[in-house]
């Protein structure tokens, strides 16, 4: 068996699409911080961030991959620890581009809200894997109070990861068959709640709520929504005023990709948008390598999310099961939702694109996603092993055949018919 085999377990056509993922990453991150090296003395200091963080998250997956899945249910008290770190963030986080969702320990910063996430799917695939020995109510109320509480303190910062968070966790409680009337009744009385709230950024003034602690941020999601809703409508002056100036440049990177690619490093959107790295990645890779290259990143997610539900069919325990969904739908949906900002079809999340864009929480916690799928792929699903399987088969088979001459050397004088005889009775 060669050292790829040895290394690389669990379902092989995870670790293809996470291989070309990095790929890309690595060579359009390059290139989309090229303000960044030229802001630098040192021009390779961009890169090799990103690299590190790669790396580490690698080695994430290599560890993650050979853990047997059933131990990922210790991920639950991960729970607490995210709501604790997304308070302290709330009180004395670092501030980066008008929103304060990182926190500074021992010089690094980390995002909570990422193992807010991460948390919540692990806690909602738990809860649900005790149906049969709680009451589906009691596992309802204990699922709704760890993820909207998580939710509540990520939404004043973060609206768009809480709403994604939230809707996967609902996704992931339909797929666990918890009551369809109690899933629509909360439905209702949530979407009704959000409906109110959002109708108020259009009644209260803007003073008002920049004066509000907390929902300071609703002036700029009333904006997105605004520049959203009129952008078809825009006059040529307004294309590149405050609120439309990333979607524009986005835009013109689009236009310019087309059929022919730029070729890496040949891109000129990256010195204009000023997320060219991480929320308008897309947008570079389409004019760098054209729209095949974008249709290919697509394709990449979609695959993923196949291989991720035909892993969960063959899972014969619920646990893994919804475990390997939640990170598989996570992983696609943040994508998608990268990509949709990225070609204006909706507004501005600051969602980055998982394994591609550049970042360090979000870099590393999406390969803890590929390690936890690869594990349940391995461990649950038994994808993978299936070489080392029938190696061992063979090598029991061959230890307990014995051969007349093996037979006749332990015993010399034996006749032939004494030893036809012993295999008789071994193979009856």
């Amino acid at each position: 068996m060669d050292l790829a085999s040895k290394l690389f377990k669990g379902d092989r056509v995870i670790w293809v699409i996470f291989m070309f993922l990095c790929l890309i990453s690595a060579v359009e991150v390059f290139s989309a911080t090229s303000t960044l090296a030229y802001k630098n003395a040192n021009h390779w200091l961009p890169i090799a961030r990103h690299a590190s963080f790669l790396f580490a998250g690698f080695v994430a997956v290599l560890i993650l991959h050979n853990i047997p899945s059933r131990l990922m249910a210790v991920g639950v008290i991960g729970l607490p620890l995210s709501i604790v770190l997304l308070l302290v963030t709330l009180v004395v986080g670092d501030k980066t581009n008008d929103a304060q969702r990182w926190l500074s320990i021992f010089g690094f910063q980390i995002q909570p809200s990422e193992l807010a996430k991460l948390s919540c799917i692990i806690f909602v695939a738990f809860m649900l894997s005790r149906r049969g020995k709680l009451p589906e109510k009691q596992i309802f109320w204990w699922i709704m109070g760890g993820v909207g509480v998580s939710c509540l303190l990520i939404l004043p910062e973060n609206f768009s990861t809480a709403f994604m968070l939230g809707v996967i966790c609902w996704v992931m409680m339909f797929i666990g068959q918890i009551s369809w009337r109690r899933l629509a009744k909360w439905t209702g009385i949530i979407a009704v709640a959000m409906g109110v709230f959002v109708a108020s950024w259009f009644v209260v003034p803007d003073s008002v709520w920049e004066k509000l602690p907390l929902l300071d941020r609703v002036v700029t999601w009333k904006s997105r929504l605004a520049a959203q809703s009129n952008n078809d409508t825009l006059d040529a002056k307004d294309l590149f005023n405050k609120e439309n100036y990333q979607v524009t440049h986005a835009k013109i990177a689009i236009a310019r990709g087309g059929l022919s690619p730029q070729l890496p490093g040949h891109g000129q959107q990256r010195d204009f948008l000023p997320q060219a790295y991480s929320d308008f990645i897309y947008a570079i890779i389409i004019e760098e390598l054209g729209l095949v290259g974008g249709v290919v990143v697509l394709l990449l997610y979609l695959w993923l999310l196949v291989r991720v539900g035909m892993i969960a069919r063959r899972c014969d325990k619920l646990f893994p099961k919804l475990l390997v969904l939640g990170c598989g739908l996570m992983l696609v949906v943040q994508a998608l939702a990268n990509m949709a900002v990225a070609v204006n079809m909706i507004p501005v999340t600051g969602q980055p694109m998982p394994l591609v864009s550049r970042g360090g929480t979000s870099t590393v916690i999406s390969c803890v996603y590929i390690g936890i799928i690869l594990s349940i792929s391995r461990f649950g699903a038994h994808m993978g092993d299936e070489e080392e399987e029938e190696l061992g088969n063979e090598t029991a088979s061959s230890s307990s055949a014995l051969t007349e001459e093996e037979i006749s050397n332990w015993v010399p004088d034996a006749p032939v018919s004494a030893v036809n005889g012993m295999e008789n009775a071994k193979m009856g």
